[in-house]
């Protein structure tokens, strides 16, 4: 992207929050929105710490940066990438015919489409869990440890925008396909956040090879706390990678079904 692309980025950014906080209690709402929408996921943390030792031979204080991890790439995917998983609802619209129209790339103009406000409650929880997760953590936090944990969340929140980014694509051939995102993001908030060994092995290995939601968090919190990862050590190392390369393909995969794209009504 160039300079002057950015530019042209950060001043409709900054006219998007500008235009969020025009009415400030719907803005301060939607926040609130976000905070409590990840209410099940506190109860969760809350329930644990309080009730029980650990879970699935972890420890409470190692099975908390698993919802930790996933929850801040979740905001952080919200904040940045996260209107892809609109899409469905543009290309059933119309809207989308109107951004091929103009001669930014219709991905940046998706992402520009409005400022997600409730991706600041999210990143709030998030972050308030991440504190308390490593403030229980007995883990040397060594800079290697630190800079793993960096590219985790990096990579968990790259691997989520793959995920919505390839139902988007699905979505401009068959705009039905906009459930599949619902569906996802159901089971990102269902299993996201437990040690995959505590649920059946084919719903394990579901998660795993076919649905990658494994990489996301759980994997990269096995690495860190040293626990059996039921895969190559190597391949769940590799999660932070992973995200990146599977965003590089989605994005490959939308612009493939962008090109092919022939209009609502087929």
């Amino acid at each position: 992207m160039s300079l002057k692309a950015l530019r042209i980025v950060w001043r409709i950014s900054l006219l998007n929050i500008r235009a969020a906080m025009e009415y400030r209690t719907e803005f301060l709402l939607m926040i609130a929105i976000g905070a409590i929408w990840q209410v099940s996921v506190i109860v969760f943390a809350t329930v644990l710490l309080a009730r029980f030792a650990g879970m699935g031979g972890w420890d409470s204080s190692d099975v908390l940066l698993i919802p930790a991890i996933r929850m801040l790439a979740h905001g952080l995917f919200v904040l940045f990438l996260g209107r892809m998983h609109f899409i469905g609802r543009q290309i059933q619209e119309g809207r989308i015919d109107v951004y091929l129209l103009r001669p930014m790339p219709v991905h940046r103009q998706v992402q520009l489409d409005y400022f997600p406000t409730n991706a600041i409650g999210d990143l709030t929880v998030a972050a308030g869990l991440m504190v308390g997760a490593l403030s229980r953590s007995t883990l040397d936090w060594t800079a290697g440890r630190t800079a793993y944990l960096i590219a985790a969340v990096i990579g968990g929140m790259l691997l989520e925008a793959a995920l919505f980014t390839a139902v988007a694509s699905a979505c401009l051939r068959y705009p039905a396909a906009d459930y599949w995102g619902r569906w996802l993001e159901e089971l990102l908030g269902t299993f996201g956040s437990y040690p995959l060994n505590v649920l059946p092995k084919a719903v394990g290995g579901f998660l795993t090879f076919a649905l990658p939601l494994a990489f996301v968090a759980y994997f990269p919190a096995a690495v860190l706390t040293g626990h059996d990862t039921a895969v190559p050590y190597w391949l769940a190392a590799s999660s932070p990678l992973l995200g990146l390369v599977a965003y590089v393909g989605a994005r490959g995969l939308w612009r493939w079904a962008l090109g092919h794209y022939t209009g609502v009504n087929g």
